[in-house]
């Protein structure tokens, strides 16, 4: 009989947060919430969550999430989305609670001061594909791995060439083929900046070098990632493309949560499709292999850049196209601190100067 776990849920109202209570409402003898915190922008859902579940402690905000992660837990899940994540990441990893990690910000922006604090396996990736490449790894040992390879939908303009994005409108934006998502990971997975910000997070997460990371469009999402070992072999993880099988592993990690998930229908036909991604119309994947490579305060830089990119398509002062182009002006821009000991401080400055520089190019 598996132990009841503890669990603090941070970002307790959005697509991850609610998912993870749909998974406690089913399996009430594997779960507790002891913790939960949200944003604020929801605050009905919230107050609805807590009479709900009772916790011992919620709150709303960035300083409730950091008091939360800092609970006496046996997994932190933190949901929350943006750079508000990372304090409370570090606040999780200081209490030396497992933390299921949903939030990569807070690792791409954070990745030094993260990787400095985590001890081994404290860290349980929720991203469906980096939770597809940790399954995957059990099946060999770290000396086998030869390469990762994430997979990527192509989001809803893939086949379409730099001419045919210059009049993309947002509502086609958010149009994802398979997921329903926030605007700005929508966004993000239209431009391939998601993407992206997933090789780092691939690298920071299994220490694996940028050239043996690679990304491939698989538009039905059926195969979440996989990995290439020495031999030749490639072990994947399959699953319809949702978030329950990664959030109720990060839960339950190295556990599994019998029926988390529908299982695929072998029983109907279906065709699956492999591209090869196309970086001169999406050039955001290998920008961010540029800024990861560059390390340092270089990640965090591309990602605040890129949501006042993003901000400002949304609100027509920029061209979708021109998403990308901003951050990597920004980013050219941006001088990475020498120091070998970034603090919170450091990268949140950095944080606070690509938003400000991008705001300053969007200008007329």
């Amino acid at each position: 009989m598996t132990e009841r776990r503890d669990i603090v849920i941070l970002g307790s109202t959005g697509s991850i947060g609610t998912q993870a209570i749909d998974l406690v409402r089913a399996n009430p003898d594997r779960f507790r919430v002891v913790g939960l915190t949200a944003g604020g922008s929801q605050p009905e859902l919230f107050e609805q969550q807590v009479a709900e579940l009772r916790p011992a402690y919620s709150g709303l905000g960035e300083e409730a999430s950091v008091e939360a992660a800092s609970m006496t837990a046996d997994v932190v899940l933190n949901g929350i989305t943006g750079a508000v994540g990372l304090r409370p990441t570090l606040a999780a990893l200081d209490a030396g609670t497992t933390l299921a990690l949903a939030n990569k910000e807070s690792l791409i922006i954070g990745g030094p001061l993260v990787r400095e604090r985590a001890r081994p396996d404290q860290i349980v990736p929720v991203d469906s594909e980096h939770s597809a490449i940790a399954q995957s790894l059990r099946a060999g040992s770290a000396a086998e791995v030869r390469r990762l390879v994430l997979t990527a939908s192509g989001g809803p303009f893939r086949g379409r060439t730099a001419e045919e994005l210059a009049a993309v409108t947002p509502a086609e934006a958010l149009a994802h083929p398979n997921f329903a998502m926030g605007r700005v990971i929508t966004t993000n997975s239209a431009t391939l900046v998601n993407k992206g910000l997933e090789v780092i997070e691939a690298h920071l997460l299994f220490d694996i070098p940028f050239d043996r990371i690679d990304v491939v469009v698989h538009p039905q999402q059926l195969i979440h990632s996989m990995v290439e070992f020495v031999d030749g072999a490639v072990v994947a993880q399959l699953g319809l493309p949702t978030m329950l099988v990664p959030i109720a592993l990060g839960m339950s990690w190295p556990d599994r949560v019998p029926d988390a998930e529908t299982p695929i229908d072998w029983t109907k036909a279906a065709d699956w499709r492999f591209e090869p991604l196309d970086d001169v119309v999406f050039p955001a994947v290998t920008l961010a292999r540029t800024a990861g490579e560059r390390g340092g305060t270089a990640p965090a830089v591309y990602n605040a850049a890129n949501e006042v990119a993003v901000d400002a398509f949304h609100d027509g002062r920029l061209r979708f196209g021109d998403i990308v182009a901003t951050v990597q002006a920004v980013l050219s821009e941006h001088d990475v601190p020498s120091t070998e000991h970034l603090t919170v401080d450091d990268v949140l400055a950095a944080d606070t100067w690509a938003r400000a520089r991008a705001e300053a190019l969007l200008q007329p």
